[in-house]
């Protein structure tokens, strides 16, 4: 997205001037007292090894006023305010006699008084004091509480006898910095384990894992192991059938040997697990736990919570008892695929969270009540499972304005209907409908309104759909399954050459656990057609002035353009102005009469340096404006270790596999396919594509302090044409540069290797990319980054061979790019505004000697705006 910039230099310079000598002139201790320090550094010693985890650090209570790369911005900006607006306002108002009166009578005393609650009065001072920090005062008091914190932290890792202490070191006039001391001592070891497990079912379930055990003789007490001891045995229970089990019945005595001349420092635990705890209005009961088996399992169809008077007909089906309303809406089969609970079972924890967890991605019920009811033998349970329907139908409209380096303006339209159990089996279909309207930037074409429309249809089945053949076996339900079914086209006008689309995909997906996904399409297909091919000299301009250059007659013996010397290309130039007088070619006549008399007229010799370009841009022209037919398979799999959105440690890797034109070429061999000039074979009179494509992307990031995160990104991909194909289609190439990827260059302006990115949209079918991101907060929901971003395109395996745009090794490696900048990120909530700055670091396609900070400038800036982060 390219955006125009317009400042005038008067008012930038003095407002950098303003801005600059505002916040440096900030005095730091401007509200720090004379017998006050202002806190600017902790320092934690433990056993004379300082410690640096930020774990530990966040036990000490006072830290240092937050910075923005070194620079206190946020106690600045507090700084700024004023200390008392409403006593400053009243001592300017009546620092002169009869101000307030005049004020009045001009103004009314009523706007008078609102003046001193006005934004410039009072109002500014107080945003400055929401956004901005106060002085961190180092406190004593608070000192001490961290003392106690960290006591109690080492306390819990077997350091009972640490000691700790203090010392406030000046760091500068009115600074100063807090050192704490921790003396450890000698720690305490777990010598002996015993239990006393007082239900039978329960004992006989720990000596089967006893094993297992977190706390061992022999180690070093830490409170943790301890901690995820009791998780792991509450989650043994009530996984093997103990439905009711509780975590308050686990407890761990300890034994410690204080008297005076115990100096072993070890420990005697012993497990003790209690009976049941029921609690009733008036007493509380024990009871020993029991393991639980199903009995009876309900399922509640169509169930309304506001009306349970209804006569309800019921339905055995598979050892379930599903009960419903006048008519079963769904298959029955649909819904106990969604139970993982079965009858004569064992009651697990696991089968549960899975059944909330399948019947939630039904997207056809609300989120379900599952109940539990013993039976008076107290080993056996029924469970009841109400099922509310969600609307059989919704509609969602949405609305948005585009704006890119193409589109001036466009303002978007879209809608969506929703309609749940379409089959009875929980499928769910949804149609769209969509159209994008507005201006184009470019003014030379003949007109500037375009328009795109689509639609699109999609079949959800919460299953594997797959005739004759049953996937349950090889992926079992509780990995989520789904099919997806879609076919969809747009129409575009007035955009590049108005290209047709459809879409087909049979796809497959399913999650084997939350942090692994995988996704298959089956059938992929595509089908593009290009409806105004005659337009692609006015789109491709750059193609366009390369081949009138030729033309021109520039750098060869006589002028193309002169018809006394040429009059086989007569007609074929136009004189755009009297200021202009050089005559150019007319598009599409003479553009296309200028390459057939070159590469089939013999205007220029076949060796020579045009006839080799004129065929180079006769190439990229056929490619760009023959129609594509996609036949493809491709398998993604996913793995993301994220815990939730707030988790800021965390990596991710997707690996892509897509092949295209294989099951073509299979029946080509069956089946003799009609064949182009190219002996391409053709499948509807269009050649199809055949290619194998693979990608590697992989993402880490790591929290470093206090919401500041680094974040990395690689990415590797290549896409080879074989067989029917000797390049990649144009959608299935890649290219460089844009908000999410190169931030210093624009998109498709970047590559391939060391050319000057002579085309318009410039791609290739290799990518390697690197990306390194330094996020921090500077004030409230603003945060900034610092990025550096390095990769390149190549031509590798095609009918490229320019050397230049093609990778032939590890000497190519030497032309990845690199740009670097900084940015700015609000964030909404919802999403994220980005507005990034990139310069151009190093730049492959200048001269060796001039690569390096050639561009680095604010002039030759590069401003990308995006949603959300890159990466």
């Amino acid at each position: 997205m390219k955006l125009l910039w317009r400042f005038g230099k008067g008012s930038v310079k003095v407002g950098l001037s303003v801005l600059i000598i505002s916040l440096t002139a900030c005095n730091s201790l401007k509200r720090v007292a004379d017998d006050e320090l202002l806190l600017t550094r902790n320092f934690l010693m433990v056993d004379e090894e300082r410690i640096i985890d930020e774990d530990i650090q966040t036990l000490i209570v006072q830290k240092p006023n937050s910075t923005v790369l070194g620079y206190p911005l946020r106690l600045n900006l507090y700084n700024l305010a004023k200390v008392d607006p409403d006593s400053s306002f009243q001592e300017w108002l009546h620092k002169k006699d009869k101000r307030e009166e005049r004020l009045a009578r001009l103004l009314s005393q009523k706007q008078v008084n609102r003046l001193g609650e006005s934004f410039l009065v009072k109002g500014y001072s107080e945003w400055l004091k929401k956004i901005g920090e106060p002085p961190v005062i180092i406190d004593t008091l608070l000192t001490v509480k961290s003392l106690q914190r960290l006591s109690a932290y080492y306390d819990s890792k077997g350091y009972f006898n640490n000691t700790t202490s203090y010392a406030i070191d000046s760091t500068g006039k009115k600074r100063g910095a807090v050192r704490y001391q921790i003396d450890l001592g000698k720690p305490y070891m777990v010598d002996t384990l015993s239990y006393k497990i007082s239900s039978a079912a329960i004992d006989s379930l720990y000596r089967l894992s006893k094993n297992a055990s977190l706390i061992r003789s022999g180690d070093q007490f830490d409170l943790t192991n301890f901690s995820n001891e009791r998780e792991r045995l509450t989650s043994l229970f009530r996984n093997s059938g103990v439905y009711n089990f509780q975590e308050s019945s686990i407890k761990f005595e300890i034994l410690i040997d204080t008297t005076e001349h115990a100096d072993d420092q070890k420990m005697e635990v012993e497990l003790n697990i209690q009976d049941l705890r029921r609690r009733s209005d008036t007493v509380v009961t024990t009871a020993p736990y029991k393991v639980y088996r199903f009995d009876k399992i309900n399922i509640y169809a169509d169930y309304d919570f506001q009306d349970q008077t209804r006569d309800l007909e019921t339905l055995e089906f598979d050892n379930y008892t599903i009960y419903y309303k006048d008519k079963l809406r769904y298959n029955p089969e649909a819904l106990t695929d969604a139970i993982f609970l079965e009858k004569d079972s064992l009651y697990r924890d696991i089968d549960r969270l899975r059944t909330y967890r399948q019947i939630t991605n039904l997207n056809t019920f609300k989120y379900p009540n599952i109940e539990f009811i013993e039976d008076s033998t107290q080993t056996r349970l029924s469970s009841n499972i109400y099922l509310a329907p969600r609307d059989k139908y919704s509609l969602n409209l949405n609305f948005d304005i585009t704006h890119s380096n193409i589109q001036q303006l466009g303002i978007g339209f879209s809608t969506s209907l929703i309609t749940r159990n379409i089959f009875g089996g929980a499928e769910t279909l949804g149609i769209s409908a969509r159209g994008t309207f507005g201006l184009l930037r470019d003014e030379s074409t003949a007109e500037n309104f375009f328009s795109e429309i689509g639609g699109d249809i999609n079949l959800t089945i919460p299953r594997f759909w797959f005739p004759l053949f049953n996937a349950k076996r090889i992926v079992p339900n509780y990995m989520l399954p789904q099919t997806r079914i879609n076919a969809g086209t747009t129409f575009q006008k007035n955009i590049g050459l108005d290209k047709q689309t459809f879409n087909t995909i049979l796809g497959y997906s399913w999650t084997p656990s939350e942090q692994r996904k995988n996704t298959l399409e089956l059938l992929n297909i595509q089908f593009v057609r290009n409806l105004n091919e005659d337009r692609f000299f006015d789109v491709y301009g750059s193609t366009y002035n390369r081949l009138d250059d030729i033309a021109d007659g520039n750098d060869i013996e006589g002028d193309f353009d002169d018809p006394t010397e040429f009059p086989e290309l007569a007609g074929f130039y136009e004189t755009n102005n009297d200021d202009d007088p050089d005559p150019s070619l007319i598009i599409p006549l003479g553009t296309t009469g200028f390459t057939e008399a070159v590469l089939t007229g013999g205007l220029v010799p076949v060796n020579s340096d045009t006839y080799r370009e004129v065929s180079s841009i006769e190439e990229r022209r056929q490619r760009l404006t023959e129609e594509n037919l996609i036949f493809g398979s491709n398998y993604t799999w996913t793995k993301n270790s994220r815990a939730n959105l707030n988790d800021n440690s965390f990596h991710q890797l997707r690996l892509r596999l897509e092949s295209a034109g294989n099951l073509l070429s299979a029946l080509d061999n069956l089946i003799t396919f009609n064949e182009d000039d190219n002996n391409n074979g053709l499948v509807f009179d269009v050649a199809y594509s055949q290619y194998v494509k693979t990608e590697i992307d992989y993402i880490k990031y790591w929290d470093l302090s206090r919401s500041n995160v680094m974040a990395f990104r690689s990415f590797f991909g290549i896409a080879i044409p074989y067989g029917n194909s000797n390049s990649v289609p144009f959608v299935r190439s890649y290219f460089a540069g844009g908000s999410n990827d190169n931030r210093g260059w624009f998109p498709y302006s970047l590559g391939p290797g060391s050319t000057q990115a002579v085309n318009d949209f410039n791609e290739a079918n290799l990518k390697i990319a690197f990306n390194l991101e330094y996020r921090f907060p500077i004030v409230g929901d603003i945060k900034g980054a610092l990025f550096a971003d390095a990769g390149n395109i190549w031509n590798v395996w095609d009918n490229v061979d320019d050397p230049k745009a093609v990778f032939s090794g590890f000497e190519s490696l030497g032309e990845i790019a690199l740009g670097t900048g900084f940015g700015l990120r609000y964030d909404f909530d919802y999403f994220v505004f980005r507005l990034d700055t990139g310069f151009k670091t190093y730049n492959p396609a200048e001269e060796p000697s001039k690569r390096w900070f050639r561009d680095y400038n604010f002039a030759n800036a590069v401003f990308q705006i995006g949603i959300n982060y890159p990466f």
